[in-house]
């Protein structure tokens, strides 16, 4: 049986593409939950759990884990890889504060493994601002969303 996947141009014609944006904001249930999943304790002064950035930018520009799958043409939710979380923080997370996020893709590229199994490596970047726009924080999500050759 023959697998077809995305063509080349497809993945790179990805770039750029903007996700609609929105707000989110981190309830202090939510960080309270978070933050006893990860075993610490709550932060001072209403600062919210780091690992809030796992999903307050995906949530807050208005995407989801799903439709990233679908934009990279994912053949199964096995088929994808994580290469890197790379997270900048400008400021403090904060319970009860309204945030800005904007997403976007920056990069998507078809690459071969030293076994030479293709794969698409897409990138995908989310700003997160206080309502005036000052930054606040940057998540870029780096996956390969893996080919089964013909």
């Amino acid at each position: 049986m023959e697998t077809t996947f995305p063509s080349q141009e497809d993945i790179e014609s990805l770039v750029g593409y903007q996700f609609p944006g929105g707000t989110y904001r981190i309830a202090h249930w939510e960080n309270f939950l978070l933050t006893g999943c990860t075993g610490a304790e709550l932060l001072p002064g209403g600062m919210a759990h780091p690992s809030a950035l796992f999903h307050l930018p995906i949530a807050g520009a208005g995407t989801s884990i799903a439709e990233m799958f679908a934009l990279g043409q994912a053949e199964s939710d096995l088929s994808i890889m994580i290469e890197s979380y790379d997270w900048s923080f400008f400021q403090p997370l904060c319970e009860e504060t309204d945030y800005q996020v904007a997403g976007r893709i920056t990069s998507a590229e078809r690459c071969s493994n030293t076994e030479g199994k293709l794969y698409d490596r897409i990138q995908f970047q989310f700003d997160v601002s206080l309502p005036a726009g000052e930054p606040v924080a940057r998540s870029v999500i780096t996956w390969h969303y893996t080919r089964d050759t013909l």
